[in-house]
């Protein structure tokens, strides 16, 4: 549960330090439910001098730091598009936080933790976890070390 824009940061600064190159994060939820601002939390932790800005028209931005951060948004982009991205490439290089994970191909989808933004009011969202196997697994035992909800 997160009940302003600060709080979605914080999840995403907590979870932070449990990413590791090759890591893939499957953000789902609709517009203005926080996907962004939990990134922010990400790249912060990770990258303190990120200054994030939603990748809706150039789909992906980088931030360096102890973990590369590789931010996606496919909300622009049609399934049969998204190979042609090379996010597999990316995510050998750093973590991979990606908006609109739906629509992931199945190989980066399988071993990803799914966050899934509901907004319940004006300023309060859920955020619930959901994974399958190996790393995903891991990162979804992180995130209810933090709080998350599963």
């Amino acid at each position: 549960m997160s009940d302003s824009a600060e709080a979605t940061e914080r999840l995403g600064e907590a979870l932070a330090p449990a990413l590791a190159i090759g890591d893939v994060l499957a953000l789902e939820g609709p517009l203005g439910a926080g996907k962004t601002r939990f990134v922010t939390g990400l790249a912060r932790s990770l990258s303190p001098a990120a200054r994030v800005r939603s990748p809706s028209f150039t789909l992906v931005n980088e931030y360096t730091g102890r973990v590369t951060l590789i931010h996606a948004d496919l909300y622009r982009v049609e399934p049969g598009e998204v190979g042609s991205l090379g996010l597999a490439e990316l995510a050998e290089r750093g973590a991979l936080a990606v908006e609109w994970g739906g629509k992931l191909p199945d190989r980066l989808a399988a071993g990803a933790l799914r966050l899934d933004f509901e907004l319940l009011s004006e300023s309060e969202r859920a955020i619930s976890a959901s994974a399958r196997v190996g790393r995903g697994l891991v990162l979804l035992a992180a995130w209810r070390a933090i709080g998350g909800m599963g």
